[in-house]
């Protein structure tokens, strides 16, 4: 279980206590990212496993949890009380029985204080512009509840520093097609004395910025051709009445835009060629991403089907060395 956290005093505990009650047999850490409160004297007293992440942003920690814990099925939750912590068991049932790699906790909002003004908004046009970029998408790419497979967390090169996170994670599952699922769970307030650090704009142009870098970075053909293709449009918008005025007195009177306009083209031309060299880099990654992933067996098949499930249900394993644990 991973609960990445920054100043949540006055949640944490409770969060943690909520987890550990779900899942008995998995042991909690919590992943402090320079609190300036008392979270890791609370967290520690709650009963969890407590280590910090130096560098700012909820990427970095992310990062440094995926690199330090060995687990078959990892658990991760924000440290804000907003999660339905009884839902954990159903999902890690869910990601085992049916072989999954990553089960998202879609966020149904039980007051109307759960979400912040204009994140609703944002994390739907956000999804969408995600499905359309991409092919298909989650109902809730922003959600901080999900369930993965060891091979998820170990194939996944973590690249972004902040909030963006949850996206450059639904992107890697999209891009390497990995076998997923979400169910609806509940999403609360935050109690009183917790503050969210989302800043609705900031954090909004920077996951935008990150999906439109993804789309260039692993869609390179339809980027550069797309730009290609604006660059063709204009060359042809202004060579039209040049070519006219040629035909009709056989005399090219604007040169510089002529220049403009064969300039114009042969930019075109090279970016479309850009994007098909990149298309084939672009393969050789996600080549090289997936054999990372398949040399990694699913959770059944390492512990078997059986304990998993036992655990899930709240049954306590033998704990021998740190990442024996299943969650």
């Amino acid at each position: 279980m991973l609960l990445p956290c920054y100043n949540e005093e006055a949640a944490i505990g409770r969060t943690v206590a909520a987890f550990r009650a779900a899942l008995p047999g998995a042991t909690v850490y919590v992943y402090d990212n320079n609190s300036r409160d008392r979270t890791v004297a609370v967290a520690e007293a709650a009963g969890a496993v407590v280590r910090r992440e130096r560098m700012q942003g909820k990427g970095h920690v992310v990062r440094r949890m995926f690199a330090d814990i060995d687990a078959d099925v990892y658990v991760m939750a924000d440290g804000d009380e907003t999660y339905e912590a009884a839902a954990a068991p159903r999902m890690v049932a869910t990601l085992v029985d049916e072989q999954l790699d990553m089960v998202v906790g879609a966020r149904r909002d039980e007051v109307e204080a759960a979400y912040r003004r204009g994140h609703r908004f944002g994390n739907a046009m956000l999804t969408g512009l995600l499905a359309w970029l991409f092919g298909r998408s989650f109902s809730d790419i922003l959600s901080g509840y999900r369930v993965f497979s060891r091979r998820f967390v170990k194939s996944f090169p973590v690249l972004s520093g902040g909030f963006e996170i949850e996206t450059e994670i639904s992107v890697h599952a999209l891009e390497l097609k990995m076998p997923v699922a979400e169910q609806v769970t509940a999403y609360g307030a935050r109690p009183e004395g917790s503050a969210s650090k989302l800043s609705t704009y900031r954090d909004g142009f920077r996951i935008l910025g990150l999906i439109l870098t993804l789309f260039r970075i692993e869609r390179p053909v339809l980027f550069f051709g797309a730009i290609a293709g604006a660059l063709l449009l204009l060359a042809v918008g202004l060579s039209i009445p040049l070519i006219i005025t040629y035909l009709d007195t056989g005399l090219v009177p604007r040169v510089p835009t002529a220049i403009l306009a064969t300039g114009l083209s042969i930019v075109a031309v090279l970016s479309f060629f850009a994007g098909l060299i990149l298309d084939t880099v672009v393969r050789g990654r996600r080549e090289v991403r997936r054999l990372a992933y398949l040399s990694h067996p699913a959770p059944a098949r390492t512990h078997g089907a059986s304990a998993l499930k036992s655990a899930a249900a709240g049954a306590m394993l033998p704990a021998s060395t740190e990442g024996s644990f299943p969650l």
